[in-house]
C-alpha cells in the first residue's frame, strides 16, 4: 500500500462541485451514516446550498468543517465536522467519512487527531464526543485509536439513510484524559 500525502483544508478552500464528487463517489458507502449529507448533495444545486449553509454555520460558530485532500492527486478525499457545540458545558461531537479508496490508510485517525486538539486547545472544549453505527467498526476503531472511551450504547438514537432507527455507540474524550495521553 502507498503513503498518501494528504492535507487538511477549511470550507473555503474547496468547491461545491469537489464535495458533490466525494458524496457522489461514496454516495452507497456512506448513505446510512451520513442521511444529511447525501440528501442535501443529491446534486450540484443542492450542494452548492449546502456548502453555503455550512459556511455560514461556521462564521456563527456552530460548527467547524475540515476537508481532506489528497496532495498528489489534488482529490478531495474526506471529511470532519464538529457540530451539536454546546457551549454551556462545552462539549461537541465529531463525525467524519473518508473516500472508500482510501481506508485503512490511517488519514481518518490522524485527521480526527488534529481535529480533537483543535477542539480542547482552540475551542476550548471540555469534551468531544462521536457517536458510531453499532455495525460501524472503522469508525469505532478511530474513536479507541485517539483515547475516546466507549461510554454506552444509545437504543434508537439515529435515523439512518434508510429511514431506520437505530442504536449507536457512544464514545467520548474529556480534556483532562486527552491532557494525559499527551
Amino acid at each position: 500500500m502507498k503513503t498518501v500525502n494528504w492535507k487538511t483544508e477549511c470550507i473555503s478552500a474547496i468547491t461545491p462541485d469537489e464535495f458533490f464528487n466525494l458524496v457522489e463517489r461514496n454516495r452507497q458507502h456512506i448513505y446510512k451514516t451520513f442521511p444529511v449529507t447525501t440528501v442535501n448533495c443529491a446534486d450540484f444545486e443542492k450542494t452548492k446550498k449546502h456548502i453555503e449553509n455550512n459556511s455560514t454555520i461556521e462564521k456563527d460558530n456552530n460548527g467547524y468543517y475540515f476537508y481532506l485532500r489528497d496532495v498528489t492527486t489534488k482529490l478531495l478525499i474526506g471529511y470532519i465536522v464538529i457540530k451539536n457545540i454546546d457551549r454551556k458545558i462545552m462539549k461537541c461531537e465529531l463525525a467524519y467519512f473518508i473516500d472508500q479508496e482510501y481506508q485503512g490508510q490511517g488519514i481518518t485517525s490522524q485527521a480526527v487527531a488534529n481535529t480533537v486538539t483543535y477542539c480542547f486547545e482552540e475551542l476550548g472544549m471540555n469534551k468531544v464526543f462521536i457517536c458510531t453505527s453499532t455495525t460501524n467498526i472503522g469508525s469505532q476503531k478511530v474513536a479507541l485509536k485517539n483515547g475516546f472511551i466507549q461510554e454506552g450504547i444509545l437504543r434508537k438514537e439515529f435515523k439512518n439513510g434508510e429511514g431506520t432507527l437505530e442504536d449507536i455507540v457512544y464514545f467520548g474524550l474529556i480534556k483532562s484524559d486527552y491532557k494525559n495521553e499527551r
